[in-house]
């Protein structure tokens, strides 16, 4: 696969077009029909959690929260590659991935209430906490994937990534030590065109993101990121490639945010209404049911009555999240150094006396 997609010569691997036809000759479907329905499934009652969280942070009942709306063919492509060894690092985009680390909606949404308890995820024991600060997870993801190789223990590194944090310098460090030290991670860029208001255009000047993987000496393949068929052939490919003990692998999945960059952001100000058009005729969940009604295999599946008994599942989930402890102040700021600081005492009384005037005015 890296011979034949070799990101210099900026080759697209992808499975099917924008009308659910395979177009790529020769491709065998590694997948059963259960496992695609599963699968078509899956990215629908994600784009359905996700929609409704963007809605119950728009009521006031949940803090600022990035949506994923146009990247679950990615996620979902991921959670059919991911198995129970492997460990899964985020950044904050990655909704579908979370779910199928083991992390409960419950918790997703109770982190996104402003708890950091809900970080623990108690059914996830190999998911790292979500990730806001830009690329500083590859670090940590490098150093697990050493640690597998150096323990000889089972498992590789699932990274994720967005397109600006490829000029973050600890996106190259992660990828420096992954590969001089073949550590089994795969590093899988999500190019959803935009980080914030800032295009690719301007991000860099290389050909692709997937070719910066090539400096390092890393196997490296941008695919369709909203061609489910075609991310799970690459992440399986990569995967095998990681578990052989050949080192790192790193996947560009071309994408579009078709949402807001989180919801405190308004993209009308940066991209026009013409381009969000154009990425829309290939959006994943239309192309996958596309390919999946041309199989026949979606005919006793009705997208309504579905779409209803997932929302009342993430209904529940939500007020389970609203019925959960309150993070406490002190949690704040005690766990941070084993003693703390000057400064950050100063700033525990400040929020104590902030919280204190609130309490009087009521």
């Amino acid at each position: 696969m890296f011979e034949t997609y070799n990101p210099i010569d900026d080759k697209l691997y992808k499975v099917i077009d924008n009308a659910g036809k395979v177009v790529l000759k020769g491709w065998n479907n590694p997948l059963t029909d259960k496992e695609l329905i599963q699968a078509y499934r899956d990215m629908l009652y994600e784009r359905t959690a996700d929609t409704m969280a963007v809605n119950f942070q728009r009521q006031g009942r949940m803090g600022t929260y990035p949506p994923n709306l146009g990247q679950e063919a990615i996620h979902i492509a991921s959670a059919k590659v991911i198995a129970k060894d492997d460990w899964v690092v985020p950044a904050f985009r990655e909704l579908g991935v979370y779910l199928a680390a083991g992390a409960s909606l419950m918790e997703i949404f109770w982190y996104y209430k402003g708890n950091e308890n809900a970080s623990k995820f108690a059914g996830a024991p190999h998911l790292l906490p979500i990730s806001v600060p830009i690329a500083t997870q590859l670090l940590h993801a490098s150093g697990l994937g050493f640690s597998l190789k150096y323990k000889k223990e089972k498992g590789v590194v699932f990274a994720y990534v967005g397109d600006g944090g490829t000029s973050e310098g600890d996106f190259h460090e992660a990828l420096n030590f992954a590969a001089v030290w073949q550590a089994p991670v795969i590093f899988i860029i999500q190019n959803n065109q935009y980080a914030i208001s800032m295009p690719v255009r301007q991000q860099t000047r290389s050909i692709n993101m997937a070719v910066k993987g090539i400096a390092y000496g890393i196997p490296s393949v941008k695919a369709d990121g909203n061609d489910f068929l075609a991310m799970y052939d690459v992440l399986s490919y990569a995967k095998k490639q990681a578990s052989a003990g050949n080192g790192p692998f790193l996947v560009e999945a071309l994408t579009f945010r078709r949402g807001a960059h989180t919801t405190s952001d308004d993209p009308t100000r940066y991209r026009t209404k013409e381009e969000e058009n154009t990425w829309l005729t290939g959006d994943p969940l239309n192309r996958f049911k596309s390919f999946l009604n041309k199989k026949g295999l979606l005919k006793t599946l009705d997208d309504k009555s579905l779409e209803e008994e997932y929302k009342l599942k993430i209904t529940k989930e939500f007020e389970a999240a609203e019925a959960a402890p309150e993070y406490k102040p002190d949690e704040v700021f005690a766990t941070m150094f084993e003693q703390m600081p000057d400064e950050l005492k100063r700033q525990k009384h400040a929020y104590e006396s902030y919280l204190a005037g609130k309490e009087r005015q009521k």
